[in-house]
């Protein structure tokens, strides 16, 4: 089973607690907040339900699921979070850093749990990690911690490269723009410019690769959370 996989099981039986808790009503509702679209990832969804399963929820039996998918338009994600926000709804479970963050400015009250790569905390979704407080929780791969690891290897990998490309997700500006920050003042302390490529799609990633001829990185590494970014691609040239 894929990390992604495991954590998404992870965020699944979390929401099992405020499900079980209308079980006692008619079939209870769950509110599902996804920044891709419909026919998207459909092996992370598989297993979000088959988490739900082993918890004792199946769809359509003892529990009923709404999806919002905003087609990787993150504008849409707050009318979507409103719309699931005014349905009664026993939980939220929110699939990306911004569906969590749209989530919470649509509710105070409704149980939130997400599936993110980013610091919840630094994010402002949680008041720390241990204890969470409020109503949102959930799983986090703390991918803003990888990124800088990945700087770190490329630069151990390729010590003489003095350019290094970076792929973001220029629709995700709350979580890449912040690390962007973070990997910039690393970079510097190697004596390392990074230079910024946007990708979000396959075709986008491709593009990215493709153009970077023209300015000749010694490296590029691949920092996003978009569909399609599910690989680490790593190009290098060697120095000295």
């Amino acid at each position: 089973m894929r990390r992604r996989e495991f954590i998404m099981l992870l965020a699944s039986a979390a929401i099992s607690w405020p499900l079980a808790a209308r079980a006692q009503q008619s079939m209870p509702m769950l509110g599902v907040l996804s920044t891709r679209g419909q026919g998207e990832a459909p092996r992370l969804l598989a297993a979000f339900r088959q988490g739900l399963k082993d918890e004792g929820f199946v769809d359509g039996q003892n529990v009923a699921i709404e999806y919002r998918f905003a087609d990787n338009r993150n504008d849409r994600l707050p009318a979507l979070a409103a719309d699931l926000a005014h349905r009664p709804v026993a939980a939220i479970a929110a699939l990306s850093t911004v569906a969590a963050l749209a989530a919470k400015e649509a509710t105070a009250t409704i149980p939130i749990v997400f599936e993110m790569g980013g610091d919840p905390v630094r994010l402002g979704l949680v008041a720390n990690l241990s204890r969470p407080g409020g109503n949102v929780t959930g799983v986090t791969q703390l991918n803003v911690f990888v990124a800088l690891k990945r700087l770190e290897l490329v630069h151990e990998l390729v010590p003489a490269a003095k350019l290094i490309g970076l792929l973001v997700d220029p629709t995700d500006a709350v979580n890449a723009y912040t690390t962007i920050g973070d990997l910039r003042t690393a970079a510097r302390s190697f004596g390392v410019e990074l230079w910024i490529l946007n990708a979000s799609t396959d075709n986008e990633i491709d593009a990215a690769f493709a153009s970077a001829v023209t300015r000749d990185p010694h490296a590029t590494t691949d920092r996003r959370n978009a569909p399609g970014s599910r690989r680490w691609r790593l190009n290098m040239k060697s120095y000295g």
